[in-house]
């Protein structure tokens, strides 16, 4: 097995239990390996950090799987940790076979590069990384064998995969696949398209968000903007809105929204294609008032080099939003960008309200959903955040 030194005064990261090594982090290799095989990962004085799978080409150029000197990555570690990330999520739910669910969160379940999200009896699978692509075949013959799905389709179009020096593919890898799937989620029905939707079809993160509207939204006036496919939307009308006003600049997106109001008989809820933007903008001139604002946008940056740029965006949306809002009225604003840490987010949300002289009452933040787990030691795995906010 090959060793990866790391520069002195950059272990201290890893030896916390973050499961990256970068690439600009690494002294030297001792020994041969291919891209894929599992090396360890010392300290500069050669302390046992991890074990992981190595690819020079990538930036992440070792993720870590282990950081016990004493376990081996093999066949088995893989089915093992399946078979432990599937049983977390039947205790999580209240239901023993979750409808809709992330089966394996990546890093958060110790198998670093590995997505797995359950759309009703289909399985839609990522693998991100070369490392754990290797292991493709096996992973799939455990998920047979663990969740009897009647198909599994891969959805490997993913950019990220190339600067891993793999090809973007996609199709079915069991079973007779159908598109699209429909899935329950909390009391809302919704059509979840695996072949050609985001990411593998459907952002599954904001489920317990979504149901957490329900307080605030009976009778109300609700504005969901972003509404991509019109999850919030669906949830707000379920939960007693008198009307709602749904906004996105995809067409294709508000198409399926349409077919989700449709399958759930809501009849209260137009969807209108639109640059977000533009419209608060316009709704903060006509004074038009709502008694509810949902935000929630894509994220505003991806690396930290743009973090100023998003600032001024979520700040900009935040403090329309609330023109918006009537004294009492409730704002539901996201963020699902690592690069926009909690405290930040909660002050660009103070600055707006200071700027538009009023107050905010907080009365919740929210993370991702519990399918969606936080590992500590590894920051990267906490990037929803959902504040529930009175606005004064």
């Amino acid at each position: 097995m090959a060793t990866v030194k790391v520069i002195e005064g950059r272990h201290k990261r890893i030896e916390k239990g973050h499961p990256w090594v970068y690439k600009t982090e690494i002294a030297q290799i001792e020994g041969e390996a291919a891209g894929g095989d599992i090396v360890d990962v010392v300290d500069f004085r050669g302390r046992f950090l991890g074990r992981g799978y190595l690819n020079t080409r990538s930036m992440l150029t070792v993720r870590i799987m282990t950081h016990k000197k004493d376990e081996l990555i093999c066949e088995q570690t893989i089915r093992e940790r399946l078979r432990r990330a599937w049983s977390y999520r039947q205790r999580i739910f209240s239901n023993p076979a979750p409808h809709a669910c992330r089966v394996v969160f990546g890093e958060a379940d110790l198998l670093p590069g590995l997505i797995v999200d359950k759309f009703h009896d289909h399985l839609v699978i990522q693998t991100l990384a070369l490392g754990i692509a290797l292991w493709q075949e096996v992973i799939v013959d455990e998920l047979i064998a663990l969740i009897k799905p009647a198909a599994i389709y891969e959805r490997n179009d993913q950019r990220v995969r190339e600067l891993e020096g793999l090809e973007q593919k996609k199709g079915p890898l069991y079973g007779d696949v159908r598109n699209p799937v429909i899935i329950q989620e909390n009391e809302v029905k919704v059509y979840v398209d695996i072949i050609t939707g985001q990411k593998t079809g459907y952002f599954l993160d904001q489920q317990e968000n979504r149901k957490a509207l329900k307080p605030y939204v009976s009778g109300a006036k609700v504005l969901d903007c972003f509404c991509h496919t019109g999850s919030f939307a669906l949830h707000a009308a379920q939960y007693g809105a008198r009307e709602v006003e749904a906004i996105d600049i995809s067409s294709e997106a508000l198409a399926t929204a349409q077919k989700n109001a449709d399958l759930n008989g809501f009849t209260n809820i137009t969807f209108r294609e639109a640059n977000v933007f533009d419209e608060l903008r316009s709704k903060t001139e006509q004074k038009e008032l709502y008694d509810v604002v949902i935000l929630d946008p894509p994220a505003f940056t991806k690396s930290k080099s743009a973090q100023g740029g998003a600032v001024r965006g979520y700040k900009e949306i935040n403090l329309r939003g609330m023109k918006l809002l009537p004294p009492g009225g409730i704002l539901m604003t996201n963020s699902c960008s690592y690069y926009m840490p909690e405290e930040l987010f909660l002050e660009v949300i103070q600055e707006a309200a200071h700027d538009l002289k009023r107050k905010v009452r907080l009365i919740e933040i929210r993370r991702q959903a519990k399918d969606h787990p936080m590992l500590l030691g590894y920051p990267e795995s906490y990037y929803l955040k959902c504040a529930i906010i009175e606005v004064l």
